[in-house]
């Protein structure tokens, strides 16, 4: 069988919504024409007023009047993104964008409810998200290790998914997308891989759930290679790293590699499809290097672009006369160059900045990144940094333009105000601390971490000398630019970090349109 009932928009659930990615990928699709996202669940406050706006925009946007008061919010010129004539739009995004706790019993009955009343009994729909991936992370479960007491088969978040089967089984999605870290992979929980478990439960989401057998059930595919797995497989048989995708393999400036499941009920009898490598690569510099240059303001320091200026070519001064004392003469002149590069002008930018950029970008990329009705950069804002990490920061990027890679613990940051205070540096065990997403390479997977500190995401311009801004980080994600992010930096931060990238959700999508149509 293959479906041939979507005339009109294919609706859309969105569950563990985090800020949007992946429904914006699949909204964007066909100009909004091809699904239509009917409710989607977030729990963070912060990740859910994203939500909530951008389920607002897509409302307005095609009616150049209604979206006015849209891009008049995010260019500062109003306190809020609607008005009287808008209102209507905004109250209906609401009732899309809902924050529920899953797993909870009251947001529980309180989606169903949501979807009884916007979906009949027999009506298709597709299911997206992607469950928390705290417990399956290996950074998540390194910290569990340390906690007293803890056992994997008592964390609450191992078995979250379940929550998402449960709406799988309720509303039998045509198709559900699932999206997770790779390290859900080798995750156990009372020493079997929870990944074994997650896919027989989503072949059979009903005996999963304690249901009589039943015919119905799901066929998983892998959206990079042929491989499926049905009810009746041993799951043995299926090499996990099957269900990967590499961003950076499919045209993302980012090498990002997540585990993402494509289920088709087993009543549709058509292949899914395999994501497109035939398409353009891109790289750091395509889509950072047209963005308003920044400098950091400095942590417990007087703070001014002089003084600033002053003291990051200090820094590289000083340390391109110690690296000429021990024969680097390349190193030396690189960090020379750097602080003759260095400006007094820079700013710090802010939530809404004003500050001029070229808006470079390659032709295919221009359409889903720009938008001309701003005139605003959003959440382009610069952290502040302490001297010391100055110091670092300049020398790992000239380090990193001058040798092709980023510098590894103490063997390569060997010039003197570069050791950070950890007892074990010299273990080898914080080698890749300091990390510098350079031009003429991927960068490395964004992750929440971006919101603790920026060492890991050093900005690839020495005379910048700072981490990467929310901006940048949400252009590797591609996150369009009229994307606006909701909270404090901390919290915009951990929102792209957990976002699944919308250009990569966007082909995923067209695959799914696909199979329905």
């Amino acid at each position: 069988m293959r479906l041939t009932v979507f005339v009109m928009t294919i609706p859309i659930i969105d569950l563990f919504a985090g800020p949007g990615g992946l429904g914006e990928g699949f909204s964007s699709l066909d100009d909004g024409r091809a699904f239509k996202i009917i409710v989607s669940a977030e729990m963070e406050t912060s990740a859910h007023k994203t939500l909530s706006l951008r389920s607002y925009f897509r409302r307005v946007r095609h009616n150049p009047r209604d979206a006015r008061r849209y891009y008049r919010f995010c260019n500062g010129d109003a306190p809020s993104p609607y008005d009287s004539v808008t209102e209507a739009a905004w109250e209906e995004a609401q009732r899309e964008a809902r924050q529920f706790e899953l797993g909870k019993p009251s947001d529980n009955d309180e989606l169903d409810a949501i979807l009884d009343n916007l979906l009949s009994a027999d009506e298709e729909c597709v299911l997206i998200g992607g469950p928390p991936c705290q417990a399956y992370s290996l950074v998540g479960r390194s910290r569990n290790l340390g906690k007293a007491g803890y056992k994997a088969e008592e964390d609450h978040r191992h078995f979250l998914y379940k929550e998402y089967l449960r709406i799988i089984r309720s509303r039998r999605p045509a198709v559900f997308v699932m999206e997770n870290v790779k390290g859900i992979l080798s995750a156990k929980v009372d020493g079997e891989k929870i990944f074994h478990h997650i896919l027989k439960d989503l072949c059979d989401p009903g005996a999963a759930l304690g249901e009589a057998p039943s015919n119905f059930g799901y066929k998983i595919c892998s959206l990079v290679t042929d491989t499926t797995f049905e009810k009746g497989m041993d799951v043995s048989s299926i090499d996990p790293r099957d269900f990967i995708i590499k961003a950076e393999e499919h045209g993302l400036p980012q090498a990002r590699h997540r585990v993402i499941l494509l289920g088709i009920r087993s009543d549709i009898n058509v292949r899914a499809g395999r994501l497109s490598k035939n398409v353009p690569s891109h790289l750091v510099e395509d889509v950072l290097s047209g963005l308003p240059a920044l400098r950091s303001s400095l942590t417990r320091e007087q703070d001014s672009s002089s003084v600033w200026a002053n003291t990051v070519i200090d820094h590289l001064r000083s340390l391109a006369a110690e690296a000429n004392a021990k024969g680097d003469v390349d190193l030396s002149c690189a960090l020379l160059s750097s602080a003759f590069g260095v400006k007094y002008n820079l700013e710090t930018g802010s939530n809404r900045f004003s500050g001029a950029g070229d808006s470079v970008l390659p032709p295919e990329l221009r359409e889903w990144y720009l938008d001309p009705n701003l005139n605003k950069w959003l959440n382009h804002e610069a952290r502040a940094h302490m001297t010391s990490d100055l110091r670092r920061y300049a020398y790992a990027a000239t380090f990193a333009e001058l040798r092709g890679f980023s510098p590894k613990g103490h063997q390569q940051f060997d010039l003197s105000g570069l050791r950070p205070d950890h007892d074990n540096w010299e273990t080898g065990k914080f080698a890749d601390r300091f990390k510098v997403q350079r031009y003429g390479a991927h960068s490395t997977t964004i992750t929440s971490h971006i919101a603790k500190d920026g060492h890991y995401f050093i900005h690839p311009d020495a005379t910048q000398c700072r981490s990467l801004t929310v901006r940048e980080a949400a252009r590797l994600q591609t996150f369009p630019d009229n994307y606006f992010f909701m909270g404090n930096r901390t919290e915009q931060f951990h929102q792209v970090g957990n976002a699944v990238p919308p250009l990569l959700a966007n082909r995923i999508a067209s695959l799914v349109k696909n199979v329905l149509v």
